[in-house]
């Protein structure tokens, strides 16, 4: 359905999973694939701006998907390319569609979104795809979020102010044991080793949560645990036998999401 379209992928930061989404969902639709996922290997080594790299590229194809660390820069790019630009990851603000997979993933498990017991557990400050659901899920009623986090690595202020301003219960807590009964979904992250300037601050926080099969003892019988990936150690490998473990659905949900974005973004009616 999208023969002859082409869809650029501009990766400034390593990605495993939304790179190999964004072009098996294009390969999938008959579309095809260009770009780096090592910006050293393109004319950014040389110095060449992202409004120049994206004015370019915008010549080319007729999707641009961008990831960079640098806050806001796809919505800066998008307005320097001539065809629509994806924020696949831009630093630690947003992620926008790793939360339509998400979503996705809790519809289909829980059957809606309503009235939700949310815990977000992990690095909330660096985590974009916590901010990313934490935005989305406002448009569903009666959410509650429980935000487990050592104290360094807390919600932005922002994020504190959009809750606030949409009427949003959260509480902020640093134990995961003690509120996990409550909890309908449990949304883990990794401590984001490349947001930190100290080295020496990154280890001595990396540990902070564990999920193993003992903590899941007290949870309910149809928790739903999600888990935007990598993971590096905050899931044993023990959890993945437990049927309450929906991460790799998410892995999954995530093409199928991404084939309906371009196919929208390209106008193309299935």
């Amino acid at each position: 359905v999208a023969a002859h379209k082409k869809l650029a992928t501009l990766f400034y930061e390593p990605s495993t999973r939304t790179n190999f989404s964004f072009q098996t969902a294009m390969m999938r639709l008959g579309g095809s694939v260009f770009g780096f996922a090592d910006p050293s290997s393109s004319s950014v080594s040389k110095g060449e701006s992202i409004k120049d790299t994206v004015k370019m590229v915008s010549n080319y194809a007729d999707v641009v998907v961008m990831r960079t660390p640098w806050e806001g820069s796809a919505k800066a790019a998008s307005l320097y390319s001539n065809v629509p630009v994806v924020n696949a990851g831009d630093g630690g603000h947003m992620h926008p569609t790793q939360t339509m997979a998400d979503r996705t993933t809790i519809t289909r498990l829980r059957g809606g979104v309503d009235g939700l017991c949310v815990g977000l557990c992990g690095d909330l400050k660096n985590g974009r795809t916590v901010h990313s659901l934490i935005k989305a899920l406002a448009k569903f009623n009666d959410i509650k979020f429980f935000l487990i986090s050592p104290r360094e690595l807390a919600v932005p202020d922002y994020m504190r102010v959009f809750m606030r301003e949409h009427q949003m219960w959260f509480t902020e807590v640093t134990g995961l044991e003690s509120v996990i009964p409550q909890l309908d979904v449990l949304y883990m992250t990794r401590i984001q080793r490349e947001r930190f300037a100290s080295e020496e601050e990154y280890l001595r926080l990396k540990d902070s949560y564990i999920l193993t099969p003992e903590k899941l003892e007290n949870a309910k019988a149809d928790l739903s645990i999600l888990h935007p990936l990598p993971r590096v150690n905050e899931i044993t490998v023990a959890v993945d036998k437990d049927p309450r473990a929906a991460y790799w659905r998410q892995v999954k949900n995530g093409k199928y999401i991404r084939m309906a974005l371009i196919l929208k973004l390209l106008g193309i009616q299935v």
